[in-house]
């Protein structure tokens, strides 16, 4: 099941994979499965300030942390996971805050709110990678956060149409205002000046997050676990390439990349996991 989820929702994370070994790979899925679910649940409320998903979430992920009988498979492999790597409840506790986010808030002031909200919603993820992935260097851990606030940001970026039909807007508040846009420009998805001006800086920000990522890289000892974590963030920039390329027209189409595209990634992520 979990290897079926992953595949589904997360393609460019399951190319990555590839360069695991299976127990790793498999605990990833685990993780991955129960990560999307969650998001999932949220994003499928229509009621955004109905708890009740999140309740069934956290409800699951307290019982795989506990020492009550399982027989779910998805949460039986979860539980494993999380002994076998010694990964932090607290890590899980601060994924499920961005998902309350995700109930409660429909759009962020500024750049310091949106931050707190992709370090809860994918920062977090980096850090378990990062204990998944072998790595126990402390210094790692603002590169691996680093990673997951540039993956988010570029989603945030791609899902811009998705976002609005959910009621949702992520870009900062403050810095629309600053371009002189409004969420009814957005909604009328007119690719104007000032619409790609504010995405270009949206895309800059998630940019230097993504470097921030690459010079932690050589920290991480295994170079099976160097070539995951670099193809991770040479396929979701490749995502933010293909943006930056179609003018940051993210209205006619989601944008995602080819196969052989994600082909050239990997081959790239070798080349930089053995400098």
């Amino acid at each position: 099941q979990a290897h079926k989820i992953t595949k589904k929702f997360a393609r460019a994370f399951y190319f990555a994979s590839f360069f695991l070994r299976p127990q790793k790979r498999r605990a990833v899925y685990s993780i991955y499965a129960v990560c999307r679910i969650s998001d999932e649940s949220v994003d499928d409320v229509a009621n955004l300030s109905d708890p009740k998903a999140l309740t069934a979430v956290t409800r699951s992920i307290e019982s795989a942390y506990s020492e009550v009988e399982l027989v779910n498979p998805l949460l039986l492999a979860f539980r494993k996971s999380v002994i076998d790597y010694r990964i932090p409840k607290e890590y899980f506790d601060q994924l499920l805050k961005g998902m309350e986010m995700d109930l409660t808030k429909n759009s962020y002031a500024n750049f310091d709110q949106l931050y707190s909200y992709c370090y809860r919603a994918a920062g977090v993820i980096g850090l378990i990678m990062l204990r998944v992935l072998g790595c126990n260097e402390p210094r790692a851990e603002e590169s691996a956060v680093g990673l997951g606030v540039a993956m988010q940001l570029t989603n945030i970026i791609r899902d811009i149409p998705e976002d609005l039909d959910r009621g949702r807007v992520y870009l900062p508040q403050d810095e629309m205002d600053r371009f002189g846009l409004t969420k009814q420009d957005l909604l009328e998805h007119n690719i104007s000046d000032k619409f790609s001006r504010l995405l270009r800086l949206q895309s800059k920000r998630a940019r230097e997050f993504y470097l921030k990522a690459e010079n932690g890289l050589g920290l991480i000892p295994d170079l099976r676990s160097r070539m995951v974590a670099a193809a991770i963030k040479e396929l979701y920039l490749g995502i933010l390439d293909s943006i930056e390329r179609k003018g940051f027209d993210v209205f006619s189409k989601k944008i995602a990349l080819s196969f052989w595209r994600k082909i050239g990634c990997l081959l790239k992520a070798v080349f930089i996991a053995y400098r």
